[in-house]
This record gives structure tokens, sequence and C-alpha cells, in this order.
């Protein structure tokens, strides 16, 4: 496909996703369906990614995943604010598209995607039989056990399945279903891996590149924990942790990962993943110990105060101005820490250079200098050649 006609077709899509969604707000503004079906509006950050990459890099499949992701998502929602107009035409059938389209989009998303990330192609020759059959198996299997599964649809609306099927094949959909849904798990673990081997084995651009959707990918599933933690252990404390976990993996694959793949494939500021990860990692600690600390010292100086006040202010006022008082010596140990074990060759090169500057201001010999500069050079910067040229005295 040449670049003109890749530019029309994304474009064309993208207007095909803006149509939609503007449909399906016009429908729930008129009373149907449930205001949550709006959370397709999100995607609006792959469709538009995956129409840049797509016109600029028509031959990377990586670029059409993302709009195909996108579209999907918000052509399940309108279908599911669609079907509570039981008057609408054709409802029954689009009723049935949104009850089972979602292993489609769960696949491209989980699976597809980082198969083919960041070139659009597969990792090794090798994966394309195997892989491709299953990722193409696993979701019709699993459509199959949710399209011609007896009772109700799984939608918002009470929909009575057409297609369900009832005796013997209603056990055999069910198999189906079960076994789709398995398989759609084994294969979303496999193009883990085949991440994880090609990061392994990556250099260069493709390490960064891998880098930026590692760590959009990481952030997401960090989110998703700490929501789990609301659900399984609902209590008091825990609710602000959740509320923090959903909205950190709401905005994460909202907007992160297709930002990370857009950054990543575009090559737009690509080396700055380094200084995001290392920001991320010192601040993460950073705040997770300083809160640790700050619970900790309120209830050590209400244990001590107990005795003297009932009021818990002065305790919260001594525990704030300590936690103050923490911050910059404790962000500086953590960064020093950070480099140490996760940039060690920066850290290398920094100490390297900190030594050349105390021994500098100690030598007067010009040959001496010269000669530690170049070693300076190799162990900084590990260079192919070094060569230092002096001007001579005029």
């Amino acid at each position: 496909m040449s670049r003109r006609a890749a530019t029309w077709l994304a474009w064309s899509l993208w207007a095909v996703f803006v149509g939609v969604q503007v449909v399906t707000m016009l429908l729930i503004a008129t009373g149907q369906g449930d205001l949550e079906e709006l959370l397709s509006v999100v995607t609006v950050g792959y469709v538009t990614v995956g129409a840049l990459v797509a016109s600029r890099r028509p031959d990377n499949a990586v670029g059409w995943l993302l709009v195909a992701i996108g579209i999907g998502f918000t052509l399940s929602a309108f279908g599911a604010v669609y079907v509570s107009g039981r008057s609408s035409p054709a409802w029954l059938p689009i009723a049935s598209f949104a009850a089972w389209s979602l292993p489609v989009w769960i696949v491209l998303a989980a699976g597809f995607l980082p198969l083919v990330f960041p070139d659009g192609r597969l990792v090794s020759p090798r994966w394309r039989p195997p892989v491709i059959w299953l990722g193409v198996a696993a979701p019709v299997l699993s459509i199959i056990g949710a399209a011609f599964k007896p009772g109700r649809l799984e939608l918002s609306e009470p929909v009575q399945n057409p297609l369900g099927v009832s005796g013997p094949a209603a056990d055999l959909v069910a198999v189906s279903a079960l076994v789709g849904n398995a398989l759609i798990a084994l294969f979303c673990v496999l193009a883990v891996l085949s991440l994880a081997f090609r990061f392994h084995r990556s250099r260069g651009i493709e390490r960064q590149q891998l880098k930026w959707f590692a760590y959009a990918g990481l952030v997401t599933f960090a989110g998703l924990a700490l929501n789990m933690i609301r659900v399984l252990f609902p209590d008091d404390w825990r609710e602000p942790v959740g509320a923090v976990g959903w909205f950190t993996f709401t905005i994460a694959i909202a907007i992160g990962l297709p930002v990370a793949v857009g950054i990543a494939i575009l090559q737009h500021r690509l080396f700055d993943i380094d200084l995001v990860i290392n920001r991320t990692l010192v601040y993460g600690a950073l705040t997770i110990l300083l809160a640790a600390s700050y619970l900790g010292l309120v209830l050590l100086f209400q244990l001590v105060l107990n005795p003297f006040t009932e009021q818990s202010d002065l305790a919260v006022a001594g525990s704030t101005l300590a936690v103050a008082a923490l911050f910059r010596p404790l962000r500086t140990r953590i960064q020093r820490a950070v480099n140490r074990r996760f940039f060690r060759q920066r850290y290398d090169a920094t100490h390297t250079l900190e030594a050349f500057g105390a021994r500098l201001r100690d030598q007067l010999d010009l040959e001496e200098v010269g000669d530690d500069l170049r070693r300076v050079a190799l162990a900084a910067m590990q260079p192919a050649h070094v060569s230092l040229w002096l001007r001579s005295s005029p």
C-alpha cells in the first residue's frame, strides 16, 4: 500500500471512530444505555496514535492494530447502548455482536500488539504458524461459546440470546467458551514472553522502543494491582489506595500506552525513557517511604503525647515537619541507590568524572593531565578510539 493510500485509509477510519462516538453520545443523551459506556471515548488515543503511525509507517502493523483496538472497543460500546432501544432497526443482531465482541479486541490489545511491537513483525519466523493460529483460534472458540450460549446475553439490558442452544449442544458450547478463554490467556502469556525475548536480544533504538512499551505496561499493571486491593480487601483505609490504583490504571491504559507506542514508533524524544524510568523509581520509592514515615511518626507522637494532651494536632504538625526535613536527604540517598542498581554505567561514569575533577586540582604536569583525560574518556564514554589535541603556544 502506498503512503498516500495508507494516509487516506487511516484517517478515514479515524473519522468513522469519531462518528460512532458522536452517535453513542447522542443515544446516551436521549436516555438510552448507561453512562459507563461513555468510557469508550478513552480509546480516542489509540485511534489517533494508530492513524498517525499508520499514515507515516504504513508497513508497520502496530499502527493498524491500534486503530482496530479503538474501533472494536467503541463499536462494542455503541452496540450496548443501541440495544436498549428495542424498537431500533436490527437491534437483535447488534446486541449479539456487542455481547461476543469482547474477546476480539482483548486479543488484539493484550496479544497481537505486544507480539509484533515495535517493527510490526514476529520476533522469529518460527513463531508464525503456532502463535498466529492460536491467536485466531482462541477468540473464535470464545465467540462460539458466547454466541450460542443459552439464556441472557452478557449485556446490561435483559436480552435473550436468539442463537442459544440447549441439550448436549449447550454443553459443547460451554466447553468451547472455557477452552477459548484459556487459550486467550495462553496467547497473551506467549505475547509477553515474546516481548521479553525481544528485549533480551535488542540493542540501540529497538531497546529504547521496548522500554517505552514496557514502562507503560508496568504502570498499567501496577494501577490494576492497587485497584485489586480495594476489591479483594474492602476496608476504609484501602479505599483511597484502590481509588489511586483505578485512576492510575485508567490514565495509563487510555493515554499512557498509546502515547508510549507513538513515541517509540515515531522515535520522538525516544531516549528520554531512561530519565522517565529513573524519576519514576526515585519518586515512587520516595512517596512510599515518606508516607510510611508520616504514618509511623503520627502514631509514635500520639503515644508519647497522649498522657499530656488528647488532641492529635501536635502529633500531625510534628510528623509533617519531620517528613519535610527528611525529603531532601532521603531523595538523595534513593537517587544514588537507583543509579547504582539500575543505571550502573551512568553511575560509574559520574564517579569517574568526579574523581578526575578532584585529581585535576592537584595536577600540574600537562602530559599527565592528557593521559589521565584519555583514560577517563575511555572509562566513562567507552569510545572506539580517543585522540587528544593540544593547541601549541603562540
